[in-house]
């Protein structure tokens, strides 16, 4: 028999959207939170001549560019205040979390809960500033040179002034971009950063399709192919639904309680295991940590001579990890499949798990509490984790190598695109429905002290 919120959840309609005064708040303050972060991508950097960086821009399309260039949502491209994005942060947030795994006094931290929290999110920060002024450096002094070969000049004013002014710049940028994404995560719907990631994402949709179907037109992309990428789409985005709805429950029972009435009952439950317990979090830390030195390698080969062993060792760099590469899929592989075991051990601690379980009496049937339990748990959830981070390798890495053979590597919406995006748009939807689903519970209170009232 259907439970009270089983039939609550399945009535959820547009109707109760309506009434839920404070959700709607929250989707119009994502919404406009959004909306300014797509204005700030079209802000260009100080001291950068538009016209003839989108000129540079497209003499030189293709490769990592392209990839940065999507995640930042056409941010690179027109060279604005946010250029770098969010990369910095999550590249820091990467070292913190490797560094508190690691570390005893981070490690310690990481259990006093919510304070020790504030403090690892406080390094996380300052690790990003020092990342994005890093980057910052090396992106100025790469856009002093971006062009000088051709005779055309990015830069109005070279000099150490523009490179100290791009990266104040550039910090700002991201700086601002991480407490929008806070303000959505406080007072909007979802995770911010995760949504500010998708939204450059999805910006870049329409050039997607027109650049496909203008291919067509041209004979450049075969119709066959256009067929195929669309199928394989469309297969990507059930797979990727299916897979993050699918859990392996653990069935839990706790002892036989005496009730008011004299009677016992044993209650049951279940311990749903996610069999992508990491999410989206893999392919983003994986990416991440191959764009970094390659950003770097991009534009300070720009300043450096060929000749010059610096200068052959950024040209190989570029060469073997280029975008569509074995060596780049083969790391790129590789980085998921050690994020997806890494974040997953950060994520659900067995130990943690089988001791709250032992404190509030519950057991697994045929498992002895404590440490047998930890280790089962263990057990479980190695194995599902090889089920998950061989599903988002599968996801991630396959359309990057198909797209790369066909010569349509230019075309930036991949699996790691399309996995965020679904990813993160089904969470949304999700807390969606949970607000949805308050807001009836609060209707239903109402009206319970309302009949009591009349009694």
């Amino acid at each position: 028999m259907a439970s009270r919120a089983d039939n609550i959840a399945s009535n959820l309609n547009l109707a109760n959207f309506s009434k839920a005064t404070e959700l709607k708040k929250r989707i119009w303050f994502t919404i406009g939170a959004l909306i300014v972060f797509r204005f700030l991508s079209f802000v260009p950097l100080p001291g950068v001549n538009p016209l003839i960086l989108e000129s540079l821009y497209d003499q030189t399309r293709g490769g990592i560019l392209d990839i940065f260039n999507a995640f930042s949502g056409g941010s690179l491209q027109r060279m604005s205040l946010i250029a770098l994005g969010v990369m910095p942060y999550i590249t820091a947030s990467i070292v913190v979390q490797l560094a508190a795994s690691l570390h005893p006094a981070l490690a310690a931290l990481k259990k006093e809960g919510e304070s020790g929290r504030k403090k690892l999110n406080q390094y996380t920060r300052y690790g990003a500033v020092f990342l994005t002024a890093v980057q910052g450096w090396f992106l100025a002094s790469g856009l002093e040179a971006y062009g000088a070969s051709s005779g055309l000049q990015a830069v109005v004013n070279p000099g150490y002034l523009f490179r100290v002014g791009a990266v104040v710049s550039l910090i700002g940028g991201t700086m601002f971009l991480l407490w929008l994404g806070e303000q959505i995560t406080s007072r909007g719907i979802g995770n911010g950063v995760s949504l500010i990631i998708m939204a450059g994402i999805v910006a870049q949709m329409p050039k997607f399709i027109s650049n496909l179907f203008e291919g067509g037109r041209t004979g450049s992309i075969s119709p066959f192919v256009i067929a195929g990428v669309t199928v394989m789409i469309l297969a990507l985005v059930v797979m990727i639904c299916f897979m993050e709805r699918a859990t392996r429950r653990l069935l839990i029972q706790y002892p036989k309680r005496a009730t008011q009435r004299g009677m016992m009952n044993a209650d049951r439950s279940h311990l749903p295991l996610k069999i992508n317990t990491a999410g989206v979090i893999p392919p983003i830390f994986a990416s991440s940590l191959l764009l970094l030195p390659l950003t770097i390698t991009q534009f300070a080969g720009n300043a450096l001579k060929p000749d010059s062993v610096m200068g052959k060792v950024v040209i190989a760099l570029n060469q073997y990890l280029g975008h569509g590469k074995p060596l780049y899929m083969l790391l790129y592989a590789l980085g998921i499949i050690f994020f997806s075991f890494f974040y997953t051990a950060v994520v659900f601690n067995p130990e943690e798990t089988a001791d709250n379980l032992k404190r509030n009496g519950g057991f697994i049937p045929g498992i002895r509490p404590g440490k047998n339990t930890a280790n089962y748990l263990d057990y479980v959830l190695t194995r599902i984790t090889v089920l998950g981070a061989a599903y988002i390798t599968i996801v991630c890495v396959v359309p990057e190598y198909i797209m790369a053979e066909t010569g349509m590597g230019t075309l930036f919406f991949g699996g790691t695109s399309l996995l965020i995006v679904v990813n993160v748009t089904v969470d949304t939807i999700t807390q969606i429905q949970s607000h949805l689903l308050a807001h009836q519970y609060g209707d239903l209170i109402k009206k319970a002290k309302l009949k009591g009232r009349l009694r």
